[in-house]
C-alpha cells in the first residue's frame, strides 16, 4: 500500500530517469520533502538502457548505482513506480496531484530471488531490450533495477502461470489481488522530467525499418552491444550472421520538416560511440557514416577526430535517399555524395538509423496547463507557474546537459516551496 505524506512544501517530480532522479535527489538533500513518480517499474530511464557513455566510453551503471544509493539513504524522498500523474490542479505553492497506480502484483516482501520467474512459462517482448528479446510473465526489468522487485505481467493474471508464480514465492510477495488505485496529495512545486523517446523509425518510409530485418535503430543497436543485451553483446544481423560492415545513417528523421524539425544533438556522438563497438568487435570491421554535418562541439571534437582517423571508418557527406535490399537481405544505401556529387549504391551487413529524440509526452497529453513549443518540449515561461521542466522534457539534451538542467530545475522548485514556507511562518 503506497502512502504519501505531503504538504504544500513538498516537491513533486514526474519521471524517474536520470533527470528526474537528479532533480529529486538534489532537492531532497537540501532537506525538502520530495515525491518522485515514475511510470516504469524501475528508475533510471533510458540511461539504464545504454551500454556506454560518450566520450569516455564508461558504463552508466556506475552513476546509476551512486544515485540509487543516494535515493535509498534519503528519508526525504518517497519513490512511487508504476504510477502516472493524471491531473495537476491549483497554482504555484498550492497544487493537488492525482496519481494513478498500476498494480505490480508483487509487494515489498520481494527479495528479488527470481523463483516466480522460473515458475512462469509465458513470455512477452522485453521492453527493456526494445522488443529484441523475450522476458517471462514474472520478471525483473533489468539487473540493476531499482526497486529490486519483480513484476507480474497483467496479461498472466487469471491464468495458471499467475498461480504458479504465487506458489513459487517463499516470502508471500506475490499478491494477485492488487488492483489499480488512485491517490491525491498536495505539492508546492512540480518538476516535469518525463524525458524523451526515440522517433518512430517506421515513419521514415524510404529507409525500410518496418520492412527490412537488417535495418535497426541506434537505441536497438545500443542494447545489442551490451553483453547483458539480447545478443550477449554480439554485433549480428537478425539471421545471426556477424555484422562487420555497418552503416550509420545520421539525422534519420531529424532536421526534416516531414518528421522532426530539430537537431537532437546526441545522434552524431552516439554513432561515433557505436562505431567503436563495431571496430572493437571485429578486426576486419568496416563502418560507413552517412551524414549531413557532424555536430561534435566543445570537448567532443577530439572524440570525433579519433574516429575520423580510423582506417576502417568512412564518412560520406550525404542524406541517404533510400535503402533497398538484395536477395540475401543485405541492405543497400543509395544516394548522392554531396562532396563529389557521385551517385552511390553501397551494400552493408547492417544499417543503423540514428533516430532523433522527441518528448515522451505528446502535446495534448499533459495533465497540467503548460507552454509547449513547436517541437513538443516545455518552454521556460512564467505562465507555467510552479511547474518546471527538467532535462530532455525541455529540449533534446545529452546526459551531461540533462543532469545540469535538472539541477537548475530543482533550485527553481526549492525557491517556490521556500516562499510557501515563509508565507506560512
Amino acid at each position: 500500500m503506497t502512502e504519501v505524506v505531503a504538504t504544500n512544501e513538498t516537491i513533486l517530480v514526474v519521471g524517474g530517469g536520470i533527470s528526474g532522479m537528479t532533480a529529486a535527489l538534489e532537492a531532497a538533500e537540501t532537506g525538502k520533502k520530495v515525491v518522485l513518480v515514475e511510470k516504469r517499474p524501475y528508475l533510471g530511464g533510458r540511461v539504464s538502457q545504454l551500454y556506454k557513455y560518450f566520450p569516455k566510453l564508461c558504463h552508466p551503471t556506475c552513476g546509476l548505482e551512486i544515485n540509487q544509493r543516494r535515493a535509498k539513504m534519503n528519508p526525504n524522498l518517497t519513490i512511487i513506480t508504476m504510477a502516472e500523474v493524471t491531473n495537476i490542479e491549483g497554482e504555484a505553492g498550492a497544487y493537488t496531484a492525482t496519481v494513478k497506480l498500476a498494480p505490480r502484483f508483487v509487494n515489498d516482501n520481494c527479495t528479488g530471488c527470481g523463483d516466480c520467474g522460473k515458475a512462469v512459462e509465458a513470455e512477452f517482448d522485453d521492453e527493456y531490450n526494445y522488443g529484441m528479446s523475450k522476458r517471462k510473465g514474472a520478471y525483473l526489468p533489468h539487473v540493476m533495477a531499482h526497486p529490486m522487485q519483480y513484476v507480474i505481467d497483467p496479461r498472466i493474471i487469471g491464468t495458471d502461470d499467475a498461480q504458479k508464480a504465487k506458489a513459487a514465492c517463499k516470502y508471500d510477495a506475490v499478491d494477485l489481488d492488487m488492483t489499480e488505485r488512485e491517490i491525491k496529495f498536495p505539492a508546492g512545486a512540480v518538476i516535469w522530467a518525463t524525458g524523451w523517446q526515440p522517433y518512430d523509425a517506421a515513419k521514415i518510409q524510404p529507409y525500410g525499418y518496418d520492412r527490412f530485418d537488417n535495418v535497426i535503430t541506434n537505441v536497438e543497436f545500443e542494447r545489442m552491444a551490451d553483453p547483458k543485451g539480447p545478443t550477449g553483446g554480439k554485433i549480428v544481423r537478425k539471421d545471426g550472421k556477424e555484422a562487420k560492415n555497418v552503416a550509420f545513417i545520421q539525422c534519420a528523421g531529424s532536421r526534416d520538416r516531414n518528421h522532426l524539425y530539430h537537431c537532437s544533438r546526441i545522434c552524431c556522438m552516439a554513432s561515433l560511440k557505436q562505431t567503436h563497438y563495431v571496430v572493437d568487435a571485429y578486426d576486419d570491421a568496416q563502418v560507413t557514416i552517412y551524414y549531413i554535418d557532424i555536430r561534435a562541439i566543445d570537448r567532443f571534437e577530439d572524440f570525433y577526430q579519433t574516429v575520423r582517423a580510423m582506417d576502417n571508418v568512412k564518412f560520406v557527406k550525404s542524406k541517404v535517399a533510400n535503402v533497398i535490399t538484395d536477395k540475401e537481405g543485405n541492405p543497400i544505401c543509395r544516394g548522392v555524395d554531396t562532396e563529389g556529387y557521385h551517385r552511390y549504391e553501397n551494400t552493408h551487413d547492417l544499417v543503423v538509423l540514428a533516430t532523433g529524440m522527441e518528448p515522451s509526452v505528446a502535446k495534448g497529453d499533459f495533465p497540467v496547463d503548460i507552454v509547449i513549443n513547436r517541437e513538443g518540449f516545455i518552454e521556460p515561461d512564467a505562465a507555467n507557474g510552479g511547474v518546471f521542466a527538467a532535462g530532455s522534457a525541455s529540449d533534446a539534451l545529452d546526459v551531461n546537459r540533462a543532469v545540469q538542467h535538472a539541477t537548475g530545475a530543482a533550485l527553481k522548485a526549492i525557491q517556490v516551496v521556500n516562499r510557501v514556507a515563509r508565507a506560512e511562518a
